[in-house]
């Protein structure tokens, strides 16, 4: 039985003992990873269709300030200028150091194979399965990667959040954490459990785990991981923090810096809130301010030594039309962006091959002409983290993938 089943099972014995499984950890998804490997990787599924083209704003475009009458941003308009060409969005000026120190960069006119239909459901379950049709496989492409490599536990992969991260899904082992997770037991329950699991190999290290992942540290203790006071770090295994912050996605960042700091691997998580068809300006600054705070925290979170050994990748299920509409916002569409962050990466670029904007130039007339595939420039970086082959890559991880040149996004 898998460990994933072994805490399943759990739940139903808890069940009888007055726990919630509603309440569980393990009813829902953000996944870590750890591995024989020294890089951190952090994946994040941006749900909604992010729009690259307001994101990494291509001022540089003579047809840019007609095709977006009020959403055509560039360094005049509250925007970072990267490279004299493209502009970073206001929301996401608090990274602009990163890129400054070569931290941080972006891969442009990038998609999955996913073409016209333009679904998010079938969008998001090809990006996280790394494949070009859907029904292929069930399992994830994180997965299937860390199929690939010997000595993977539960704590070397960790799926973070509420919804399923079917990018983790499969026969390796990840364990999952909710920040909203919480596991009551009355001291007398506990002790039960314990009696009733103490020899039962499958159900007692689920019991403790459960138990680890469900509650907080006491005060001043929390995501220090420091129980022996030799400032190192290196103690028994960090807590997640307290649930019901009110801080958007800063617990999550935190728990998976804590987590990362240690011997976790691999971090997965998503942050919805892309799908903006109307009132653009509004809806993106708002879903790019959570995810610049994301990073932000993550870089703070693993300290110097651990974030120049990370790389964050952050992926849409599709990008959004060219021109705005009447509502001032964006329809989906096809070609989008990559942002990229970590001091394991190649930054302070705008990597891709930009396709331009006239009309001849897009995709179906309306949007931005995909010129590489988004499974390519994560297969790169999976190679650079943890040392796979090219053969498993565009064979076991992403089927009938071709990598193409290397793109060196990472140092």
């Amino acid at each position: 039985m898998t460990d994933r089943l072994s805490r399943r099972a759990f739940l139903a014995r808890g069940a009888v003992l007055g726990c919630s499984a509603a309440a569980s950890p393990f009813l829902t998804r953000v996944s870590y990873a750890a591995a024989p490997w020294d890089t951190r990787l952090v994946v994040i599924i941006l749900r909604g269709g992010m729009d690259g083209l307001d994101v990494v704003q291509p001022y540089g475009a003579p047809e840019y300030a007609t095709l977006r009458r009020t959403l055509a941003g560039g360094p005049g308009r509250g925007a970072s200028d990267l490279d004299g060409f493209f502009a970073l969005h206001p929301a996401l000026a608090p990274l602009m150091p990163l890129w400054a120190r070569g931290e941080m960069g972006f891969v442009h006119a990038v998609s999955t194979p996913y073409r016209d239909k333009r679904s998010h459901f079938d969008g998001q379950d090809l990006l996280e399965a790394g494949t070009a049709d859907l029904g292929s496989v069930r399992d994830g492409w994180l997965n299937r990667m860390l199929q690939l490599v010997p000595g993977i536990e539960a704590q070397t992969a960790f799926a973070l959040g509420h919804g399923e991260m079917k990018v983790l899904t499969g026969a390796a082992p990840v364990a999952d954490w909710s920040p909203e997770a919480e596991l009551s037991m009355s001291p007398q329950a506990m002790r039960l459990a314990e009696l009733v699991m103490q020899d039962d190999p499958l159900f007692h290290p689920a019991l403790a785990e459960a138990l680890m992942l469900s509650q907080a540290a006491p005060a001043g203790m929390a995501g220090n991981g420091d129980e022996d006071g030799d400032g190192d770090g290196a103690g028994t295994m960090m807590l997640p923090p307290t649930a019901g912050t009110g801080k958007g996605m800063v617990p999550v960042a935190e728990f998976a810096a804590q987590q990362l700091r240690g011997d976790s691997r691999l971090v997965s998580f998503s942050i919805t809130g892309w799908d903006s068809h109307r009132n653009q300006s509004r809806v993106l600054g708002g879903a790019l301010g959570q995810l610049a705070e994301t990073v932000t925290t993550l870089h703070d979170g693993l300290g110097p030594e651990i974030w120049g050994k990370t790389a964050i990748v952050a992926m849409t299920e599709f990008g959004r039309t060219v021109g705005e509409n009447g509502t001032g916002g964006t329809d989906h569409g096809t070609g989008g962006a990559m942002v990229l962050a970590g001091g394991a990466l190649r930054g302070g670029r705008v990597h891709g091959r930009w396709p331009g904007l006239d009309e001849a130039a897009l995709y179906d007339r309306r949007d931005l002409l995909p010129t590489g595939d988004v499974r390519a420039a994560a297969a790169w970086i999976l190679r650079g983290v943890a040392g796979l082959d090219r053969a498993g890559l565009e064979r076991t991880v992403f089927p009938g993938l071709d990598m193409g040149e290397d793109p060196r996004l990472l140092r």
